[in-house]
């Protein structure tokens, strides 16, 4: 509608069932598995790559005395990675918002679809990129602050600061489903290990321990994939908690590192693409990371009783899959 021309870009393309990703190409095969033909599809554009251009229509109407390029642009947590500057081999963020998302950039195609990783074209040439993606991050907080009706930051705040290890209590945060590793639409989620002890503090803490988890469990899918992550970067609102930053650092047994910059988003990336296919500059000179502001690394004292208790949570899902839908 923008430019007149019928293009997509390879990262949302590869959201599709109709692409063969490693080759970042439309699939025959699926596409006749689908009742599809090739004619039907639209052209395939990296991200960084001018579509096309503005139509003379919609320059007119915008004010516009030129007309400019579109770009391909890119899927939200693509376009997040070029707003990050997570665009080559490893690089790796955390993003801590309603939903959560753990993404590695890779120079090639690393599908472990046994456990729901998500294994994309990036939104710039040759780079393909993991996610695994969690349904309720800080939704679950949310959840907690619903049903205690208390908000969220006050529940946080009332933890403080030190981390001395995890919380009693066990939490499956599968209120929504759960998609890696699992893949299950039906389950749901269950608190475990509760007492006449248990108070607020307790629970809010396990809800914390319990995301971490959930993104430990897609650091271990990325594994399966072949994929070592060693630090990440983590965005989100979520990251306002620095408790809840050394309970993932300390899970995931890497640094989390703060970006001092606040506008690393998709938006953000989007324009970058968008300057890239306006300018043909190099996106390697271009999708840049922001300066850290902070590292959190991991609790040494808090990492054995982590381990002990992700193994535990570990062990929820497979326990209870059958009696909870």
């Amino acid at each position: 509608r923008m430019t007149g021309d019928y293009a997509s870009d390879m990262s949302d393309s590869a959201g599709t069932y109709w692409l063969d990703v490693e080759k970042r190409a439309w699939s025959d095969a699926l596409l006749k598995a689908g009742h599809m033909r090739r004619e039907q599809m639209p052209e395939l554009f990296e991200g960084s790559a001018a579509t096309g251009r503005l139509s003379a229509a919609v320059a007119k109407a915008w004010g516009m005395p030129k007309r400019p390029v579109v770009a391909g642009g890119g899927g939200d947590n693509a376009a997040a990675a070029c707003g990050i500057g997570a665009v080559h081999d490893n690089d790796a963020f955390v993003s801590i918002g309603t939903s959560g998302v753990l993404f590695v950039s890779n120079d090639s195609y690393r599908p472990n679809a046994g456990r729901a990783v998500h294994a994309f074209c990036h939104a710039v040439p040759g780079t393909w990129h993991q996610m695994g993606v969690i349904l309720s991050a800080a939704a679950s907080l949310e959840w907690l602050s619903g049903v205690l009706q208390t908000p969220a930051p006050k529940l946080t705040a009332a933890l403080g600061t030190k981390l001395n290890g995890p919380s009693p209590a066990l939490f499956l945060p599968y209120l929504s489903g759960e998609r890696t590793p699992v893949g299950d639409s039906q389950v749901r989620g269950a608190f475990l290990s509760l007492g006449h002890e248990t108070d607020r503090k307790i629970l809010t803490h396990a809800v914390l321990d319990a995301v971490a988890f959930a993104i430990r469990d897609c650091q271990e899918a990325l594994k399966g994939a072949g994929t070592q992550i060693t630090r990440v970067k983590a965005v989100g609102g979520g990251t306002k908690s620095e408790l809840w930053l050394k309970i993932i650092a300390t899970a995931l047994g890497v640094p989390v590192e703060l970006p001092a910059a606040g506008d690393v988003g998709g938006a953000f990336g989007a324009a970058r693409l968008g300057l890239i296919a306006a300018t043909g500059a190099d996106f390697k000179t271009v999708l840049t990371p922001p300066k850290v502001a902070r590292t959190i690394t991991p609790d040494a004292k808090a990492r054995a009783a982590y381990e002990d208790a992700y193994g535990r949570y570990a062990r929820i899902y497979p326990a209870i899959k059958e009696i909870s839908r």
